[in-house]
């Protein structure tokens, strides 16, 4: 799978004993984390979310690197990181006595699978065997290299985002994002803080449970706003995509007397969910990640 880059918001995981759900994580991020932990600036779970304790020590090592603080990892961000800060998850075949970015995350997904692994970034024995125990259970090739094959599966089997592209989406997504909201009367700082919660920006990704797109639409829900509340299909395509997840946030909004925080647990855990059970612990996570996003202006 040389030059792809897989479809790393597509999972959910525990890694370190910590668990992560998986609207609310980006494996992507667990690399961040180990990086930002050898450099003695994060302190907190490797959960692959990135919340306020990622962000804060993000924006630390931005300012002790003398690059833009914005708190988001691009480009410059990982190279300034070092050796664990390169290169993203899905850009190579990983083999043993590697390191790098993508080792952790290799980690950070086998862990999911409750290999004993440790999440350090680097490619000892210990991953090498975990690797194997991973390849066997799924009936791939026992070789305790994470190649195409191997990548694909623990990504999702989805490993079709190229690089250019991930890097490139942003700029058009973020246009559109801020065009629906202003359609529909949804802060668009809202609805972009909520699109890079579910994915990144990514138009191409699809969870295993079928969430689809920037906003991570379930089949389900689509069929609700289009049938319901547009009353007509929408566009197959990036930017209908977006106009159904802001349409279904704006009725999340109305629903619950425009209550931000309740609108996005219902987002996230079901509006029947919220109503009859309360607001569950996980989607509490979720929804201060959303908040802090807003605030960070993604």
């Amino acid at each position: 799978m040389a030059g792809k880059l897989v479809a790393f918001l597509a999972a959910s995981l525990a890694a370190l004993a910590l668990a992560a759900d998986a609207h609310t994580s980006n494996p992507q991020i667990a690399g961040l984390q180990v990086a930002l932990r050898a450099h003695g600036l994060y302190r907190g779970p490797i959960d692959s979310i990135a919340g306020p304790q990622t962000v804060r020590a993000t924006r630390a090592f931005q300012r002790r690197a003398g690059l833009p603080v914005d708190g988001l990892a691009g480009a410059r961000t990982r190279k300034a990181l070092g050796l664990l800060g390169e290169p993203l998850f899905g850009q190579r075949t990983l083999r043993g006595r590697m390191s790098g970015w993508d080792v952790s995350v290799l980690q950070f997904l086998l862990a999911r699978h409750g290999a004993p692994v440790q999440v350090d970034g680097y490619f000892g024995a210990a991953t090498k065997r975990a690797l194997r125990g991973y390849q066997r259970q799924h009936r791939l090739d026992v070789d305790g290299i994470a190649g195409p094959q191997t990548i694909s599966a623990l990504a999702g089997g989805r490993p079709e985002l190229s690089p250019g592209k991930v890097r490139a989406a942003p700029v058009g997504v973020r246009a559109l994002l801020g065009h629906w909201a202003r359609v529909y009367g949804v802060d668009p700082r809202l609805v972009r803080a909520l699109a890079w919660q579910e994915s990144g920006y990514q138009p191409g990704l699809v969870s295993p449970s079928g969430a689809r797109g920037v906003m991570q639409v379930l089949p389900g829900t689509r069929r609700y706003v289009e049938t319901v509340l547009l009353r007509r299909r929408a566009p197959s395509s990036v930017s209908g995509g977006i106009q159904v997840g802001v349409v279904f946030l704006r009725e999340l909004l109305r629903e619950f007397h425009g209550s931000e925080s309740l609108a996005l647990a219902a987002w996230y855990q079901g509006p029947r969910s919220v109503r009859r059970d309360g607001v569950a612990a996980g989607t509490r996570t979720f929804v201060a990640n959303v908040l802090a996003l807003r605030r960070r202006g993604v």
